[in-house]
């Protein structure tokens, strides 16, 4: 018989794309998703779809009722906010909620979404055994939130009992973004030929969407309870994603380089506009700081012990392009997305 699949977040751009993996797979898949979430990523899907919340135990017993494996794949990840209460509030708070509930409902394993910011940075190349988060205080509230995420889940690990393995995942790409994320906005508008500027020096680790779902998926299979893993398929500078995904469209490429050291003061800038509007804007001096602040990650953990194969980024630049540009182009008919 196969193994009964929980993903919590499952309507969500990873979480969709680990349900859409186990569905594809033959395997029985449950979806838990908010009453008000949107269900556009999980429409074709042969899964049952259940209605909870984070906050909610009840719904999270039921949920988890004849389950082997969870999936949780649930983040505020919005790190310019100008009160971080939201971020506790999901991603430690919240998540304590949901591991009370899976230590006591004899899961196989509970695989978690962490971040490649719980890593530290270091003058080498860094992997999961390289020491201590060290950049706390740079991080800002959401890093704040992550780390303490991470501790959490491994501490249940260690002194609980439950069967964890928390998966740091890098910028991740593909199609399904629908929202878009923040790093997949930047394609979107690349492969449109509406960004008209570049930021030199800036790169980040990064990784296809189907991949890390499917690094997730072996992780619920093999992951080893209480161990981290690196989920990316490399650094990758930002100009070259950029240029990538307007040479699949064939739209003009940016053009303009914005030196590195403008990121702060356009930070500076933004956060001024944001208590003049009592607004949140997304550009502020932490969020400009998170484009370029990591330093090259290691996955060979991932790959030796989960058997994890990551393709090229640009197979899935090439996808997110694709689906950025036909969804525009969708918006736009006479008929529109339905």
């Amino acid at each position: 018989m196969s193994a009964r699949n929980l993903v919590i977040g499952a309507s969500g751009f990873l979480g969709s794309h680990v349900t859409r993996t186990l569905a594809a797979r033959g395997e029985p898949v449950r979806a838990l998703v908010r009453a008000t979430s949107s269900r556009r990523a999980l429409a074709d899907l042969d899964a049952e779809i259940v209605v909870g919340d984070i906050d909610d135990p009840d719904s999270l017993r039921a949920a988890m009722r004849d389950i082997d494996t969870v999936y949780y794949c649930v983040v505020d990840a919005r790190p310019w906010l100008r009160d971080p209460a939201p971020l506790f509030r999901t991603n430690v708070t919240g998540l304590r909620t949901v591991l009370d509930v899976a230590v006591a409902a004899g899961l196989r394993r509970f695989v978690f979404t962490s971040s490649i910011a719980t890593l530290p940075i270091g003058a080498d190349l860094v992997d999961e055994e390289s020491g201590a988060h060290n950049w706390l205080r740079r991080g800002g509230a959401y890093v704040r939130s992550r780390v303490a995420a991470e501790d959490l889940v491994l501490e249940y690990a260690r002194e609980r009992g439950l069967p964890a393995v928390a998966m740091c995942v890098a910028n991740t790409y593909g199609s399904g973004d629908f929202l878009p994320t923040p790093h997949g906005g930047f394609v979107a508008a690349a492969a449109r030929g509406k960004m008209p500027f570049y930021i030199g020096g800036v790169g980040a680790e990064v990784v296809g969407i189907r991949d890390a779902a499917e690094a997730l998926i072996l992780a619920g299979e093999r992951g080893e309870v209480g161990q981290r893993y690196i989920v990316s398929a490399g650094f990758r500078r930002t100009r070259e994603l950029l240029d990538f995904a307007a040479s699949v469209t064939g739209a003009p490429p940016p053009r303009y380089g914005v030196p590195r050291a403008a990121l702060p003061v356009a930070g500076a800038i933004g956060e001024l506009v944001a208590r003049l509007t009592r607004k949140d804007v997304r550009v502020t001096r932490t969020t400009m700081r998170l484009m370029h602040i990591m330093t090259p990650l290691d996955n060979a953990k991932a790959v030796r012990e989960l058997g994890w194969t990551p393709r090229p980024i640009e197979d899935a630049i090439t996808e997110a392009a694709i689906f950025f540009t036909s969804r525009r182009r969708r918006a736009e008919s006479p008929a529109g997305d339905t």
